[in-house]
């Protein structure tokens, strides 16, 4: 009897022992689950890219990723901040990556590595309908245009008119530059011409675009040039390109733009 109790001990306690082990490991990999955390930057003021809808972040730029992170394991921690605060942010290594409508351009290329282009932007500059002195670009000098500090658009607004034929007036967030064209107090406000269409469209605001657009920019993720970006860089390039052709960014870009010809290779509009 004794013999036989000890046995039955223990089975019992190699039958904890593998429950326990067993709890363990599934402990190990929920953890690491939960330590495999993306930490991605926005504004939360970029329709149609990144947004806030009824208090939850929305848009394009939020729904890749998201996207993304889930078929790699990640857990996305958002941080929202204004442009130029994002930019220090993935300088000083608190982000990894930046979901705003990010411009590949050849100085951000010496600070950064970039996935491959998932959108096309053109730069475009808008009037208020009230305006009629203002029907083409030769119309804006001698006028002030706003835009978004840190901004490429306003870089390409710069380059545009080379003999500082406009006044630029910057500002931290896109509504404030914006809202100043609508109510007159600037003559102009330069942004990416899908992004201004989309924003007309949906809020049905007072503004129509003036001429055509002075330059086209490529939309890509930023990563650290570091062992980890790198790491990063490469899996995020896997899942554009599945997401490319399984049709999941041609679905996304015609929700958020309302067409699909913001995708690279796309003729912007």
């Amino acid at each position: 009897m004794k013999i036989q109790l000890t046995r039955h001990v223990s089975a019992a306690l190699l039958t904890l022992l593998a429950a326990v082990t067993l709890a363990g490991c599934d402990n190990n990999k929920s953890a690491e689950s939960q330590s495999k955390v993306l930490r991605v930057g926005t504004t939360g003021q970029s329709f149609p890219g990144s947004y806030k809808e009824n208090g939850t972040l929305v848009g394009y730029d939020v729904e890749v990723v998201e996207t993304i992170a889930r078929e790699l394991g990640y857990q996305v921690t958002w941080t929202t901040a204004d442009f130029s605060g994002l930019m220090g942010q993935l300088e000083a290594g608190k982000l990894d990556t930046v979901a705003n409508n990010f411009v590949k351009t050849a100085e951000r290329q010496k600070k950064y590595n970039f996935t491959d282009t998932y959108l096309t932007y053109a730069t475009q500059i808008v009037t208020s309908v009230e305006n009629k002195d203002i029907q083409s670009l030769d119309d804006l000098k001698g006028k002030t245009v706003s835009g978004v500090l840190g901004s490429t658009h306003v870089t390409n607004l710069r380059n545009a008119f080379p003999n500082n034929d406009v006044t630029i007036r910057t500002y931290e967030t896109r509504d404030g530059a914006m809202n100043d064209v609508i109510n007159n107090r600037v003559q102009g406000y330069v942004n990416s011409r899908p992004i201004l269409l989309a924003e007309i469209n949906k809020r049905h605001l007072p503004l129509k675009l003036v001429g055509e657009p002075i330059s086209n920019e490529q939309v890509s993720f930023p990563f650290a040039k570091t062992a980890e970006g790198d790491k990063l860089l490469a899996a995020f390039n896997q899942q554009l390109q599945q997401l490319r052709q399984n049709g999941q960014l041609k679905t996304l870009a015609e929700k958020y733009f309302g067409s699909d010809k913001v995708l690279e290779g796309g003729k912007a509009e």
